[in-house]
């Protein structure tokens, strides 16, 4: 197989048959020595997060499918530290694996959202509307915003494909936020990404990448963050697993 892209989280192969395989990998990111979904620099390694953020995807990708939502998931190996995927284009003229967009929904405010307009907000995890904010997958300039009209004025997305990433956004956050909640936690923002796919001719918005505590922040009742393996814990131990 030929290795096409290293990841901060996992490293990308493309398989004979056109399929993608994902290593996962036990690297996580952060910033001052705190553990951090949303950060762009590798920290340091937990042992076994690589086969939790696998094994949460794999869970995770299942409902989403059971509930209407295209991934580009096909099937996952624990033993292993694989999945394996559809080969989906990225939004835009990328030539390679880099680059994309990432969708991110935000229930509470929180994180970066907190710190941008800390001046109009009420309080620290205020409610939010399943707000969706879009970034460019860029780490050497930060992972900056874009709007709606940027996106479609420089091709990224056609207005169909723009509203439906929203649309499976919210909704995806909204499952995830429900099964959270049945197991007493609660979601406070998750990011997506999406690629495109081929079907009927016409390139069609499904879910890639993975869905896992890397992609997601979580509390407990007590508003207290967890980690990567007490989501796991929490829920893949919960679902039987």
């Amino acid at each position: 197989m030929e290795k096409i892209y290293t990841g901060k989280t996992k490293d990308v192969f493309k398989k004979p048959d056109g399929n993608l395989l994902f290593q996962f990998k036990d690297d996580v990111t952060g910033e001052n020595g705190v553990v951090d979904p949303g950060a762009n620099t590798v920290m340091g390694q937990i042992g076994g997060k690589g086969r939790m953020s696998l094994e949460l995807s794999q869970y995770y990708f299942t409902i989403l499918k059971n509930h209407g939502i295209p991934t580009h998931f096909i099937s996952a190996n624990p033993e292993e530290g694989t999945m394996e995927v559809k080969n989906a284009d990225l939004p835009g003229n990328n030539k390679d694996s880099t680059g994309g967009l990432e969708f991110i929904c935000r229930l509470k405010a929180y994180g970066s959202f907190l710190r941008r307009y800390q001046k109009h907000i009420k309080e620290e995890l205020q409610n939010l509307p399943y707000l969706v904010e879009i970034t460019l997958k860029d780490d050497e300039r930060g992972d900056p915003l874009i709007n709606d009209d940027a996106i479609q004025a420089l091709g990224i997305l056609t207005e169909k494909q723009l509203t439906q990433g929203k649309v499976f956004t919210r909704k995806a956050a909204e499952i995830i936020e429900g099964d959270l909640r049945k197991k007493n936690l609660q979601l406070v923002d998750i990011k997506f990404e999406f690629g495109l796919l081929n079907e009927n001719q016409e390139k069609k918005m499904v879910m890639i990448d993975e869905v896992s505590a890397d992609c997601m922040r979580v509390m407990d009742q007590n508003n207290q963050t967890l980690s990567h393996e007490e989501i796991f814990k929490k829920v893949c131990n919960h679902s039987g697993r």
